[in-house]
């Protein structure tokens, strides 16, 4: 039998029992000073708070508790100074949805997922001090440019959205192919950091970047068009908040490049400290404009492969500043589709009147058929007066300014297969103009351009029509004569040109102008014509 004694005795045990588990159960949750408690923001939440308690004990701050700090991407950080129970975690908004529930701490090294709502012990090698924890930017102050987020960024650098377009909440989605990217859809939250400028420092490089809220989102935008961009814009600045700040930096063009191509790189800064502001431009480590008040150069790449512009900026305060910019160099020897590389200007865009003017192409392409490029140059004067227009195989084009003001140059450049392309240049016509090295205006052969026979009409064809002296049709039959003066020549191929540009008036045989005999006129009887009268 059990005893009166024993029963009490063991009561008394089970009470004790139970009052020791529960002072255990106290002693594993509660949080002392130097503990760091952690959160993951994997919630599109940019700024985290940590209100700390314990019921008739007190809090760690006022609500909404202390700043946290990011240790990476989407990791928090607080370090506790004090011995609390419970916590909720925050994003200083107040509200339903912007707060977690009543938590119990879970004890030094765990961490919060926001998505799951699960503790987890967290690995890191040393806590973050309560110095830095607490540090916040604010939304009147726009930090200096070491307050950046930096960690965990290897070679990568910091990317920014101009939050104009008012999001809730801003996420960083980046990527280098399928299978490369800083996470799943939607991507990083970014961080506010005043000014209503979000923040978001990669661990890597990144070629392309789209920026959303969730919900909304931004065009696939590649990284190094500026490092701000403007959701509401939808355009890219420079964020910079040294004393020289950066506001452009580019390359004209940007994209489809090829070798031979001239590419004009530019750049502009600002002093804020009243100091005058030098340039230096280099190319893969080989300074091209050194040091000074240029901020510009034309670089013309010579062989195919990726290129580092770096664009290097000092003032007289003793301030500097950089920046850079990778570009891809191909190479358009199989290219079918013509380019044009490079017009070169008289002058620099200045023409003098009465004065002969000549422009000269570096073109490309046109990789198919006989390989052959045609080039047409439209002018217009600043009447509004245009010359007669049409396609020839000069890549160099001369006229006289008659008329002081700007002058339009269209150039196009056609290949065999009919495919063109076409850029305009501007020229200031006046009658003192700087002094440089006239161009010549010989016809210099290229690989795919084989010299004519008779030398090119530098001035258009005059704009009175053939009179009906054409070939008559007791003239015997010569193919390619388009024009019936007895002979084929480079004025028969601009002839049938015309013809086949429609031009009204225009006389001719039909079976002599057919080159190839297909009973069609059209560019391919001019390439064979061309190609006769270059043979000859």
């Amino acid at each position: 039998m059990v005893t009166t004694k024993h029963k009490v005795l063991s009561l008394i045990l089970c009470i004790m029992l139970a009052v020791s588990a529960v002072c255990a159960g106290s002693m594993a949750v509660s949080a002392a000073t130097g503990d760091t408690v952690y959160v993951r923001a994997n919630n599109g939440w940019a700024n985290l708070y940590c209100y700390m308690w314990t019921d008739g004990a007190g809090n760690n701050a006022a609500w909404p508790g202390q700043a946290m700090t990011k240790v990476e991407d989407d990791v928090y950080a607080y370090t506790v100074s004090g011995d609390f129970k419970n916590v909720i975690f925050n994003n200083g908004s107040g509200g339903n949805g912007n707060q977690t529930t009543n938590l119990t701490y879970a004890g030094n090294g765990q961490i919060y997922d926001l998505s799951t709502g699960k503790w987890s012990a967290y690995s890191v090698v040393t806590n973050p001090t309560q110095a830095t924890s607490s540090t916040q930017a604010t939304s009147s102050t726009k930090p200096t440019q070491a307050t950046q987020p930096s960690t965990s960024s290897g070679n990568a650098k910091p990317i920014y959205c101009q939050n104009d377009a008012g999001w809730s909440n801003v996420y960083c989605y980046m990527w280098n192919s399928t299978t490369d990217s800083n996470a799943s859809w939607p991507g990083k939250p970014m961080t506010e950091i005043g000014d209503n400028v979000w923040s978001y420092t990669p661990n890597k490089a990144y070629k392309n970047v789209i920026f959303s809220s969730g919900s909304n989102k931004s065009n696939d935008l590649t990284v190094g068009s500026g490092d701000l961009y403007n959701n509401k814009t939808n355009t890219w600045s420079v964020y910079d908040t040294s004393d020289i700040q950066v506001t452009s930096y580019k390359a004209d063009p940007s994209s489809t490049i090829y070798t031979g191509t001239a590419v004009t790189l530019s750049t502009t800064a600002n002093s804020l400290v009243n100091a005058t502001i030098s340039y230096q431009i280099s190319v893969n480590g080989k300074v091209v404009s050194p040091m000074s008040s240029t901020n510009s150069y034309v670089w013309t790449p010579s062989a195919v492969g990726e290129y580092t512009i770096k664009f290097e900026y000092s003032d007289t305060k003793g301030n500097t500043n950089e920046r850079s910019l990778t570009l891809t160099v191909a190479d358009d020897s199989t290219l079918v589709k013509p380019i044009i590389k490079n017009v070169t200007p008289l002058n620099l865009n200045f023409i003098k009147l009465n004065t002969k003017a000549t422009v000269k192409v570096l073109a490309g392409g046109g990789n198919t058929g006989t390989k052959l490029l045609f080039y047409k140059y439209v002018v217009t004067d600043p009447n509004g007066n245009k010359n007669i227009p049409y396609y020839t195989l000069n890549d160099s084009y001369s006229f006289v300014p008659t008329v002081k003001g700007t002058y339009t140059v269209e150039v196009y450049v056609e290949g065999s297969d009919n495919s063109k392309v076409s850029k305009t240049y501007t020229y200031t016509a006046d009658s003192n103009v700087p002094t440089t090295t006239q161009p010549t205006t010989s016809v210099i052969p290229t690989a795919t351009s084989p010299k004519p026979t008779t030398p090119k009409p530098t001035t258009p064809k005059p704009t009175t029509q053939p009179t009906t002296s054409v070939q008559p049709t007791t003239t015997p039959f010569m193919l390619g004569d388009c024009d019936g003066d007895g002979n084929v020549d480079v004025n028969d191929v601009t002839y049938l040109q015309m013809i086949i540009a429609e031009y009204s008036g225009m006389k001719y045989d039909f079976k002599t102008c057919d080159v190839d005999g297909n009973g069609v006129l059209d560019v391919i009887d001019a390439t064979m014509l061309q190609k006769m009268v270059a043979e000859k």
